[in-house]
């Protein structure tokens, strides 16, 4: 009987060790070969203290126009993206369906559906800093929010095949753990 207790605990071990790998490899993997997009962020209001130490994100990309009345509360939604002018991300769709349109999309929780327009929620909303960083950078991140510095606040997330990854919060080109220093 005791060969089988030492197959059981290698198999625990394997698995124990190896799913953290497989998460941390998958979220490399889109860091390596996904596509990098800009998000726009807006002001939002002060976070309690309990939530930890990160910055809260809303994004200004928050809502599509559509005469489809299908959505409602909590559906899990494709929202295809590319880029605008200007280099930042914007809304190309919406849909509860895998589309073949060619580009990016990100998953999202619909929130509330109003007068033919979907309003979303993007599962990347926290940007986890160093303890001793993470007060002054959500400072500096609402005050150039409510200074209608609005274009030089943003969030670099890499995108692929629905997964994304938040890399880093941008203010006036800076990476937010640099500005704060």
């Amino acid at each position: 009987m005791k060969p089988i207790y030492f197959i059981v605990f290698i198999v625990l071990a394997v698995v124990q060790i190896g799913t953290p790998l497989k998460m941390i490899f998958d979220k490399e993997d889109i860091l390596i070969s996904g596509t990098a997009y800009k998000f726009k962020t807006r002001p939002i209001d002060p976070t309690d203290p309990f939530r930890g130490k990160y910055i809260t994100l809303q994004f200004e990309m928050d809502s599509f126009t559509t005469s489809d009345t299908n959505y409602v509360y909590g559906d899990k939604v494709r929202v295809y993206i590319e880029n605008d002018d200007e280099g930042f991300a914007k809304v190309a769709g919406v849909s509860k369906e895998l589309l073949d349109i060619g580009s990016d999309y990100v998953m999202a929780k619909v929130t509330n559906t109003y007068n033919n327009k979907i309003m979303f929620e993007l599962p990347f909303d926290r940007f986890y800093m160093e303890e001793t960083k993470a007060y002054d950078a959500e400072k500096a991140y609402r005050d150039m929010n409510r200074n209608n510095k609005k274009d030089d606040v943003y969030a670099v997330v890499y995108v692929k095949d629905g997964a994304s990854v938040l890399k880093d919060v941008i203010i006036e080109g800076i990476p937010i753990q640099e500005y704060v220093e």
